[in-house]
Order: structure tokens, then C-alpha cells, then sequence
């Protein structure tokens, strides 16, 4: 049997089969450790620096280990990844093959029984638009999906051309976890849903996301059985996502559309041929009342806010919201018909959600009001999640591995540990293989106002201007908000003209992956984004040289969660900038600066802008979370850096790429 020393060192199966495979110590390491933990049934929290390979470090222990093992990832692009690249070229480099299967949100999948009764539904959305054209779309796509159905084997929507989960069909032949019949649909025997998960309590490894993950370790979401009951070990990749993650699925949410959406199901259930129940009629119109009440007695100004609950103004409309969907529950759960009974549920449970934003007491978690210009949502979100997730980890004997390239302060890993209650968690920290003091330096430039400072972007983009041109492109700006992100995109266009030097992409002008292909295709781009383009953004080579921050990430405190948990923490006795505050914003910062060096070939210069770098006691915890880089405050030598290592075209040929 080959040793991971074997596999992963000189003349080793990866070596073999991975073109451009490195051998690395720091990945043998993680290996080695994450082998031992899957053996002893451990818990193991690992932070690997960028450029450890941190996928295979953990496929190949987890291969060898027999074990089954489920592996969750931040996002969906991910799982394929692993699913389709990852694991078959491990698999068949070490020789250990493997039943594996992918699964995703129950969203993903076709539903067989809504499909039934969607053509109803959809022409009562056509009745709703407002433009014909879009009904005409509508009846088209569900043409193209009842085709698709009669032939798929996996029922996954994403197999159907053209179909985007934010099309109006999408949520007419999906089910969610309150409208899924479960083992008393007509059509369970060729559920999507039951199928992938049937398959995925037969496989030996099976990948998820953490939504999927959480949501079966919070809620047992679909009543198909315990994915989590079934495995021997979970391994969590970017698991710096999960503490936000879980205080959402360990909250509650009650919005308008889930509303609406509950009234819209009902109602095509009185009306299905074979439904009784018309006397439900007054149910439905209470509780579309009661909605509209709620409506009117919220603040209609867009945006988020925090909500008073049981003692705001607008108490007495959620409670008759609460008491009209309590009614609607007993109307509908007296009928005959299974779905009108599922329905009934939902209803309870929007009741009990709704009750439990109301009532909590301030002490335990923040309530939250969002209002869009389609409706609103009232938000729960606890403050420690600690208890909860460590009881739940507790009762799930076998190996729990989380990692992620940003756990960790300097050397200490209490933030994250602490916040998932997993204090006392065995931990390891690899530093990234890459040279960061030769690859990469970091510039604080000196002379810029403080960050409150009304021409603040200005000044950014004044500093940011001669270093993009000492690079000839190939860079990222990145803001900590979208209005910083707006004005910086305004000035960057007044200053270049209508003929730029380089092509300028912005954040919500196209889509994220379509920015991201062609800012890596042009090679000499500029592109402005906020919070998605931080964390798992990966440009290797060229295209990406420089990276300028605007400001240290700290969270507004005017957003109502961020000023609900700093008064938590301050009413306890804490300290919410030293314990909350800084240490959030010292991991986005890792983050946004790990964008900048992928690979042993790429160079290029970090740019932190706020003067509070070099002003402030506490901008030591912020560069103790970055890389080892050289620093400097000189912008001539930031600029030979960048000079040195751009590409040598001609400028003919830059100005040619940038239209």
C-alpha cells in the first residue's frame, strides 16, 4: 500500500498523472494530519496558506481512509469541481476508486409533481406581467422543460439551456422544504430529489455545499433521512464561511413572497379538479389582509433596518399576520388531500417563525427588517451560535475537518473556534509555500485623508492611477462598499475618456463569472468590485499584478445586525471592537489581499490605502493576518515593482486589447 509520503513526493502518482503537479512539504503535512484525524474520529481545524493544495491534502487521506465521508464546499462551482476534476483524477492516480455522488439544494432539481400543475401556474404569472413578451417566455421555457423532463436522469435544471434560477419557471417546477410533499407525493417514486439523495446514502463520498449541509444538520430539511447520520467524517473546505452561515440557518426569516407564494399554492390546490375546500376561501383573503396590514405598518423605505418586534409599531399587524396564517392552518389541515395538509404545515411554521422573530428577547439576537421594491423580510439572527453547533457536532461521532486559507489571526485560531463553540479543537496552521517577501510587496501610502473624508475615493483613485499604469493594467480595486464603488468607477471614466487605456470592468454590469473570464482573457484590465470579488476569486498569472484596497473592511456600524451584536457584546461586559469588530475586519482583509499571489510564477504589489494602517495601535493586527510581504511607503519603488514585473507589450497593443 503506498504511504502519503509516496503519493505525494518526487515521482508519486500526482506527480505522474497531474501536469504541472508540485511537491510540496506543507501539503505531505496537511496530508499526514488530516489522515490521523479521519483515524482517531477528530475533530481538526486547519488553516493552509494559498498554494498548499489543500483539496488533494485532504482527497487522498480521505480516499485511503475507507471511511465514508462527506465533503462540503462554499459554493456550487466547487462541488463540480471536485466532482468532475478533483476526485476522478486522485481516484484514478492512487488507485482507489469510489462510488461518489454530488448533490445539491433541492432547488436544483425538477419536480415532477409541481411540473404537473405548473402550466395552471403559469398562466396565471402570464395574467400577472405586465408585458406579454414575458408570458410568451414563460409558456416557451416550460415547453422546453416539460421536453427536458421526459428524457433526464438526474433532473439537476441546470442541464436546461437558457434556464437562470431567477427565471419565473424556475420556482414552478421546484419544490422547497415547505411545499415538498415528501413520502406522500404521488410522484415520489421518480423524485429527482429522493433519487440523488437514495444514491447519495450509497455512496462512499459524497459532495455538498454548506447550505446543503447546514440545512441538514439544522432542520433535517427534507424528511429523506440524516445525510450527516450516515457519514463517518465531514470535511468542511472555505470553512471560514460557516459561523455566518449557520447563525442564518439557526435564525429565522419571514418575507412577503413566502407569503404570497403559500396564498399562490393554495389557491391552485381549491381549484385542481379534484380539491374540495372552498370554505378555506376566508382563510386565504384573512391572511392576504393581514399581509397588506403588515405591509402598511412597516417602514416603506428600501433597505435594511433593524425591527422592533413584539415592541415596535407595527407589532399588533404581525400578530393578526400570525393568528391569520394560524387560522389558515387549521382550515386547510382539516382536508382530505395531502398537499392542502402540507400547505397547512407551512403555514404553521410561517406562524411560529414569524411569533419567534417577534418575541425573542433583545439579548439573544438581532431582529432585522429588509425592504425591497417587491416586499419585505423580517430576519432573526442569534448572537452565539456556540452551544447549538457544538452540540450538534457532539452527537455526530466521527471526524469533523474544517479548512480554509483564512482561520487564523497571526497564530491564533479563538475567533473561529469560538464562535462555532469548538474552543478546545485540535489546531494546525501551513503557511503558504509561495515567497511572499520576493513575489509581492506591500504599499501604504502615506498623505491620504482619513477614510470619513468626503473626497476620500477620490484620493484612492489618485493613488491608484499611476500604479495601474506602472503595471499596464491587470488590476483589481476593490471597495468595501458599493457607493465607494459607484464613485470610484464614475471618476476612473472621466478620467480616461471615452477611449481608455485599459478596459474598465465593473461589479454589476455583467455578471461575476462573465467579469471574472474577461478580465482574465484581456490580460490588462481594471476591474472595480466590492465583498464578492474578496474571497474566492483565482487569477492566476499576468492578468492580476496589482490589488489596491480602498479601506480596512471593517463592517458599517449603521447596518442593524452589525449595531444589535456590538450593543450584545458591550451589554455583557465585552469588548466588541477587540472581540467582534477588528477580528472580522483583519479576516476580509486577508482575504481581499490573498487575491494578488496564486501561483510560484505571479507577482505583483497590494495596495492598502487607509491611512490607519500606519496610524492606528490596531493596524499591527491587520498586517500580522496578511502574508510575510516586503513593506513599503514609498510610491517609487511600488511602482518599479510593478514596472519590473509587467508584461513587455506594446502599448499599440494594450490600447487594442482595451476596445
Amino acid at each position: 500500500m503506498l504511504e502519503l509520503e509516496d503519493i505525494f513526493g518526487h515521482g508519486g502518482p500526482l506527480e505522474r498523472a497531474l501536469s504541472g503537479f508540485k511537491v510540496r512539504r506543507e501539503q505531505l503535512r496537511m496530508a499526514e494530519r488530516v489522515g490521523g484525524a479521519l483515524t482517531a474520529r477528530e475533530l481538526l481545524v486547519v488553516e493552509a496558506g494559498t498554494g498548499t493544495g489543500k483539496t488533494f491534502a485532504y482527497l487522498v487521506p480521505a480516499l485511503l481512509s475507507g471511511a465514508r465521508v462527506l465533503i462540503s464546499t462554499g459554493t456550487r462551482t466547487l462541488q463540480d469541481q471536485l466532482f468532475t476534476k478533483d476526485l476522478p483524477l486522485v481516484a484514478s492516480a492512487i488507485g482507489r476508486p469510489a462510488r461518489v455522488a454530488l448533490l445539491k439544494g433541492r432547488a436544483n432539481y425538477l419536480c415532477r409533481y409541481r411540473l404537473a400543475g405548473a402550466e395552471q401556474a403559469v398562466e396565471q404569472l402570464t395574467l400577472m406581467e405586465t408585458e406579454a413578451p414575458r408570458g410568451g417566455a414563460s409558456r416557451s421555457m416550460l415547453a422546453r422543460i416539460q421536453r427536458w423532463s421526459r428524457t433526464t436522469a438526474r433532473g439537476d435544471l441546470a442541464e436546461v439551456r437558457g434556464l437562470s434560477d431567477s427565471h419565473p419557471v424556475w420556482g414552478q417546477v421546484t419544490s422547497t422544504r415547505e411545499s415538498c410533499l415528501g413520502a406522500r407525493c404521488p410522484e415520489i417514486a421518480g423524485c429527482h430529489v429522493a433519487l440523488a439523495r437514495r444514491a447519495a446514502l450509497e455512496s462512499d463520498i459524497v459532495i455538498v455545499n454548506h447550505h446543503l449541509l447546514l440545512a441538514d444538520l439544522a432542520l433535517k430539511e427534507d424528511g429523506f433521512g440524516d445525510l450527516l447520520g450516515s457519514a463517518d467524517a465531514v470535511i468542511l473546505d472555505e470553512a471560514h464561511q460557516i459561523p455566518d452561515l449557520a447563525t442564518q440557518f439557526f435564525g429565522a426569516n419571514v418575507s412577503s413572497r413566502q407569503v404570497e407564494t403559500l396564498v399562490r399554492d393554495l389557491r391552485l390546490e381549491l381549484h385542481a379538479p379534484a380539491a374540495g375546500g372552498a370554505a378555506a376561501e376566508p382563510a386565504l383573503r384573512a391572511v392576504e389582509a393581514a399581509l397588506q396590514g403588515l405591509r402598511a405598518a412597516l417602514p416603506g423605505i428600501p433597505g435594511r433596518s433593524a425591527w422592533g418586534g413584539a415592541a415596535g409599531s407595527s407589532a399588533a399587524a404581525a400578530q393578526q399576520l400570525i393568528e391569520a396564517l394560524e387560522q389558515l392552518a387549521a382550515a386547510f389541515g382539516a382536508e382530505d388531500s395531502d398537499a392542502a395538509r402540507q400547505h397547512a404545515e407551512r403555514a404553521a411554521e410561517l406562524a411560529a417563525s414569524l411569533a419567534r422573530i417577534a418575541a425573542i428577547d433583545e439579548l439573544e439576537g438581532a431582529r432585522t427588517l429588509e425592504v425591497t421594491a417587491r416586499g419585505f423580510a423580517l430576519s432573526l439572527m442569534p448572537f452565539d451560535i456556540s452551544a447549538r453547533f457544538r452540540s450538534l457536532v457532539e452527537a455526530r461521532r466521527g471526524a469533523w475537518i474544517f479548512t480554509s486559507a483564512t482561520l487564523s489571526l497571526g497564530q491564533e485560531f479563538g475567533h473561529f473556534t469560538g464562535r462555532l463553540g469548538l474552543a478546545e479543537a485540535p489546531t494546525l496552521k501551513i503557511d503558504s509555500p509561495f515567497d511572499h517577501e520576493r513575489q509581492s510587496l506591500l504599499y501604504l501610502p502615506g498623505g491620504l485623508p482619513e477614510p470619513a473624508t468626503p473626497g476620500y475615493v477620490a484620493a484612492v483613485i489618485d493613488t491608484a492611477v499611476p500604479l495601474i499604469d506602472a503595471a499596464g493594467g491587470g488590476a483589481f480595486v476593490l471597495f468595501t462598499s458599493h457607493r465607494a464603488l459607484a464613485q470610484g468607477a464614475a471618476l476612473l471614466r472621466a478620467r480616461w475618456g471615452a477611449a481608455p487605456r485599459y478596459r474598465l470592468l465593473v461589479q454589476g454590469e455583467a455578471p461575476r463569472e462573465r467579469l471574472l473570464e474577461e478580465f482574465r482573457a484581456d490580460g490588462n484590465a481594471v476591474l472595480l468590485g466590492t465583498a464578492s470579488f474578496w474571497e474566492g476569486v483565482d487569477v492566476k498569472g499576468e492578468a492580476l499584478r496589482l490589488v489596491v484596497i480602498d479601506k480596512l473592511p471593517f463592517a458599517s456600524p449603521e447596518d442593524p445586525l452589525v449595531r444589535a451584536r456590538i450593543e450584545h457584546l458591550t451589554a455583557n461586559g465585552g469588548n466588541a471592537f477587540r472581540d467582534y469588530q477588528l477580528p472580522e475586519a483583519a479576516l476580509a482583509l486577508k482575504q481581499g489581499a490573498g487575491r494578488l499571489i496564486r501561483s510560484e510564477d505571479d507577482y505583483g504589489v497590494v495596495v492598502i490605502c487607509d491611512p490607519r494602517m500606519r496610524g492606528r495601535a490596531y493596524g499591527r493586527v491587520f498586517l500580522a493576518a496578511l502574508p510575510p510581504m516586503s513593506v513599503t511607503q514609498d510610491a517609487d519603488e511600488a511602482r518599479r515593482f510593478l514596472a519590473r514585473h509587467a508584461p513587455r507589450r506594446p502599448d499599440a497593443t494594450r490600447a487594442a486589447a482595451a476596445t
